[in-house]
């Protein structure tokens, strides 16, 4: 009954800081998309898209992320992310997210701080666990004017800049090797007006799902891990909708557990199909001792490209203030090492 009692309370709690974020904020503050969503969730770094997952795991979290577009191309789009999380009491967690994101003569740098709250479905070796998460972030946007050498009123030939604010809210739940996820990012509806205030959208929000299952196939004394899951997203203006198809593996050896993962992200839009968005990524990355390092690599497919290079990304991670897993990751095989 009390459990009961405290999801009632956090539910109403929450829907009152939805409802201020929706309404009342928005008449103070400017907004604009913040991080972007590439494929990096796959490398044991599912915090960067759902705040809900910080402090979820048995230990605290460190990754950094590289990832660069378009090989060979003059000021190609690059984006660097560091990030952490961390258990915080008994049921809460924090995280922070510091981005760069650079693109040609534009570029944003942020940060993110996130809360999040882990409530207990029955007893807790029941490992039935529903999380929320919040966050908040602070956007620096740039458009660097300084090379324009054009006779333009309109052109300053300066660094405009401004700054701007948003926040994320998120969902999860978790039922021993079943997974879930929904976020709504960037809830504030106003613009940015870095460019003209007359023609950026208002509405940035963009909605996710994620979910899936973990599997043991257990062999001549031998265990390997499957962890199937898929990803969903929604962009409410344009109406835009793709999906992440993913499958990722696990083997442990010794001294090590290495793992790759596989991507299929595909457009749902109404159009005609050979023009719809198709990216293939191929993950690799190993696990030693506290240490976590990782591989991405992505291209588009299609008969309409944006270019004909692939993306690379590093991600290297290290982990540190672990504590017993629960007792039914101790009993399979330890899975502190999912991605989700």
């Amino acid at each position: 009954m009390i459990y009961l009692e405290l999801f009632f309370l956090l539910m109403k709690a929450l829907k009152t800081v939805i409802l201020i974020l929706l309404f009342s904020i928005p008449s103070l503050v400017k907004s604009q998309e913040t991080l972007p969503i590439y494929s990096d969730y796959l490398s044991d770094n599912v915090f960067l898209v759902h705040p809900s997952a910080a402090g979820f795991r048995d230990c605290s979290k460190i990754r950094l992320t590289a990832r660069t577009q378009w090989s060979g191309v003059k000021d190609a789009p690059s984006l660097q992310t560091i990030n952490f999380h961390t258990k915080f009491g008994e049921k809460g967690g924090l995280g922070l997210v510091i981005f760069n994101d650079k693109n040609g003569y534009h570029s944003q740098q942020g940060i993110q701080g996130t809360y999040a709250y882990h409530l207990d479905l029955g007893r807790e070796q029941d490992t039935r666990q529903l999380s929320f998460g919040l966050a908040f972030m602070a956007v620096n946007n740039k458009l660097d004017e300084t090379s324009f050498d054009i006779e333009d009123p309109v052109i300053s030939q300066i660094v405009q800049s401004e700054n701007y604010f948003n926040a994320d809210f998120s969902m999860a739940y978790h039922d021993f090797d079943f997974f879930s996820y929904f976020t709504a990012k960037n809830l504030m509806l106003t613009s940015r007006n870095l460019y003209n205030e007359d023609y950026e959208s208002l509405n940035l929000r963009r909605y996710l799902l994620s979910f899936g299952y973990y599997f043991d196939y257990y062999k001549n004394g031998s265990t390997i891990e499957i962890e199937p899951s898929v990803m969903i997203q929604y962009i409410e203006r344009t109406k835009e909708k793709f999906a992440d198809f993913n499958l990722k593996v696990y083997k442990e050896l010794p001294g090590a557990k290495v793992w790759a993962a596989f991507s299929f992200r595909r457009g749902f839009d109404k159009t005609v199909a050979s023009q719809q968005l198709n990216y293939l990524t191929p993950i690799v990355g190993v696990n030693f001792e506290k240490y976590m390092l990782a591989y991405t690599y992505t291209k588009q497919t299609g008969d309409i490209l944006f270019d004909n290079a692939g993306y690379h990304q590093l991600t290297l991670g290290f982990n540190f203030g672990c504590y017993s897993p629960r007792r039914f990751w101790n009993e399979r095989g330890g899975k502190s090492n999912r991605m989700f």
